[in-house]
């Protein structure tokens, strides 16, 4: 693999666990100097003890007035280098119904998901082109596969991967390269949440009446999922590669599963897939 220029400053939001946490550790050990957007200062402090050339940064994607601070935080320490790459990790996953769930929580998801990182690249972009820098997007094979109760999770990656498209061709006359990851199942927070969710839903509620056998469904088969995630570092060293290969991937599944999944999605006519994506959930 033809490498570019030595690496120099990369930003990766969503460090605090999992795939984030996992991608600045290893940014770090292969000699990038990473900065790792956090929430909260203690995941900061246990970060930087878990790698060289690791500094932490307060960052709450989705406060205006947080990505402000940080973007200029970022140029002070980058100078006249710029910004080698963008991570944009951060993320939430919010779970149900689309009937019952909140308007307040729809926003939050996009707050997040695809806001957030739209804000961050925008701050970013000078710094990014002024470095020669690269930006990678974490998506989700959910991306590209919807299915019951994940609906404002899957809608938030379906956009953030419209997002990323557009991107990579405006700036593609810039020399900006712009890759998006779509994970399959990872080890990761995200499916203790996706239980806790679950235990939420009263046997009593209305959402639990109509969609029960959904919920119990998607449940099952994300624990499924969970047991047999594979290690975050598979990703990591994918980002690796689209930081610093001189040919980078441009849209790339991660995990037999999400491979498995996008070929049938490609392939299949609508109906029949949500046929055979209904029977896998056995609803």
């Amino acid at each position: 693999m033809n490498k570019l220029s030595p690496p120099r400053h990369v930003l990766v939001t969503g460090s605090s666990t999992g795939i984030g946490r996992t991608c600045a550790v290893h940014l770090a050990q292969s000699g990038f100097l990473v900065i790792a957007g956090v929430r909260r200062p203690s995941d900061g402090q246990q970060l930087e003890s878990a790698a060289p050339n690791l500094r932490s940064m307060q960052l709450d994607i989705a406060d205006g007035t947080s990505v402000a601070a940080a973007a200029a935080q970022i140029a002070e320490i980058t100078g006249e280098t710029g910004l080698a790459g963008l991570v944009n990790n951060a993320g939430i996953g919010v779970h149900g119904p689309v009937e019952f769930v909140s308007i307040d929580d729809w926003r939050r998801q996009f707050e997040v998901n695809l806001f957030g990182h739209i804000a961050v690249t925008q701050n970013l972009l000078p710094m990014l082109r002024h470095g020669a820098g690269r930006i990678v997007f974490i998506g989700s094979i959910a991306g590209r596969v919807t299915t019951p109760i994940l609906g404002p999770y899957s809608a938030s990656k379906h956009a953030i991967a419209a997002v990323a498209a557009a991107l990579r061709m405006e700036l593609r006359d810039q020399g900006i390269h712009v890759c998006l990851i779509e994970p399959g199942a990872i080890q990761s927070e995200i499916w203790r949440k996706g239980d806790e969710f679950a235990a939420t839903i009263s046997s009593d509620s209305p959402a639990r009446q109509l969609y029960g056998r959904q919920i119990d469904a998607i449940t099952r088969i994300s624990r499924d999922s969970a047991a047999n995630a594979i290690p975050a570092d598979r990703v990591a060293r994918l980002v690796h590669q689209c930081l610093t290969s001189s040919h980078p991937p441009v849209r790339k599944t991660v995990g037999r599963d999400a491979m498995f999944a996008a070929i049938l999605k490609r392939i299949l006519p609508e109906r029949l897939f949500d046929g055979l994506l209904r029977r896998i959930l056995g609803i």
